[in-house]
């Protein structure tokens, strides 16, 4: 159980070059990358019906899960009340309604956690923030990363060992995933950033990750395998990176080389092995190594602040689920000072420049009138 002579509600603290150095140095960085490789190794070579120990704490996040679904059923859109390609509002009630039940609906299912003092206020923060962001009503591996802290923080607390750990993949991830579809799906989140149309995903990398461990030692299928829709169509229920793959075909009809060829250079790699491998290290680069995403990751006594960094003070005015006050122009300049190409460039990653969700794109080819109809 991790030692901490009082919770406290986390806060912003990596708001600087300087700071990017000392938080990947830090423990909490390491700790992250520790549990994200164990969960990954968990599940190697095992398929999303493989049998897995479901305890108690497992059985309560599950159960969380579906309290979060129950209360996307609790808020339809309207189709007359948002006509945009963007975002829905009715997300906003959504995110709200997570906020504001989310201490009793964790206590009531973790009652272990409950019986720490302040545990729950500090853990409901991660949680709070998986869910995308209440301004620009999007999601991205920023906010993914949250719920992954969320889970490290219960593992840190106690309430999950190792003996969970292909359940937490297999079931929580596997369902949280699911879940994020649905909000995708619902209030058409836009892609965090602005560059996800080239990257792995618009929204997610973790599946991706965990995905290419399930398949490290699969004897047939091999990297290349992704190009093959109908064997994608049959196997996406058993693989999480094959479940991504057949959700990128579902709503965008170019080739994989033309709207995600990140995914496309990846399956030239000749290994399932390789690529998982190289996915814990991208990880680390793309996701955790980047200042846009990890300015608005939180700090408290379970994941601790880098130490020598920028003070709670100075990050007041980050409040949770609000839009960026950061100066964009200072990543813009950082990136043109690399001699970076346009599309490479980090400056928009956490605000981004609006990007319609492949869904909202999707429905509105189907609304358009047929030319002489």
């Amino acid at each position: 159980m991790v030692e901490a002579t009082e919770y406290q509600i986390p806060q912003r603290r990596i708001l600087t070059n300087e700071d990017m150095e000392k938080w990947q140095s830090s423990a909490t960085h390491d700790e992250i990358i520790q549990f994200t490789t164990d969960l990954a190794d968990s599940v190697n070579g095992k398929d999303n019906d493989a049998e897995c120990h479901i305890s108690q704490s497992t059985q309560g996040v599950l159960d969380i899960l579906e309290a979060v679904h129950n209360i996307v059923k609790n808020h339809p859109v309207i189709q007359d009340k948002n006509t945009t390609r963007f975002g829905k509002v009715e997300f906003r009630d959504v995110y709200d309604d997570i906020n504001d039940n989310s201490i009793k609906i964790i206590n009531q299912d973790l009652p272990e956690l409950s019986k720490i003092k302040g545990a729950t206020e500090e853990v409901s923060i991660y949680f709070n923030e998986s869910w995308g962001n209440r301004t620009r009503i999007d999601y991205g591996s920023g906010h993914e990363l949250n719920f992954l802290a969320f889970l490290l923080t219960l593992n840190k607390i106690g309430l999950f060992n190792k003996d969970d750990y292909s359940a937490i993949v297999l079931k929580i991830f596997k369902n949280y995933i699911s879940l994020m579809r649905v909000f995708q799906k619902e209030y058409w989140l836009e892609p965090a950033g602005s560059h996800g149309v080239w990257g792995l995903d618009d929204y997610h990398f973790l599946p991706f990750l965990f995905g290419a461990a399930q398949l490290s030692t699969h004897q047939y299928l091999r990297p290349k395998s992704i190009h093959n829709k109908e064997l994608v169509e049959e196997l996406h229920k058993k693989y999480l990176y094959l479940e991504c793959i057949n959700f990128i075909n579902s709503i965008k009809t170019a080739s994989l080389r033309w709207h995600s060829p990140m995914l496309d250079d990846i399956s030239i790699v000749k290994t399932w092995k390789k690529v998982s491998e190289g996915m814990i290290k991208m990880y680390k680069a793309e996701v955790l190594g980047k200042l846009p995403i990890i300015q608005h990751f939180f700090f408290g006594s379970i994941l601790k602040a880098p130490e020598g960094c920028s003070s709670p003070s100075s990050s007041d005015s980050h409040q949770h689920g609000d839009g960026c006050d950061h100066d964009h122009q200072q990543h813009q300049d950082n990136d043109s000072d690399k001699g970076l190409p346009l599309h490479q460039h980090t400056w928009g990653d956490c605000c981004g420049i609006k990007i319609p969700s492949a869904f909202a794109a999707s429905e509105s080819e189907k609304t358009k009138p047929i030319p002489f109809d």
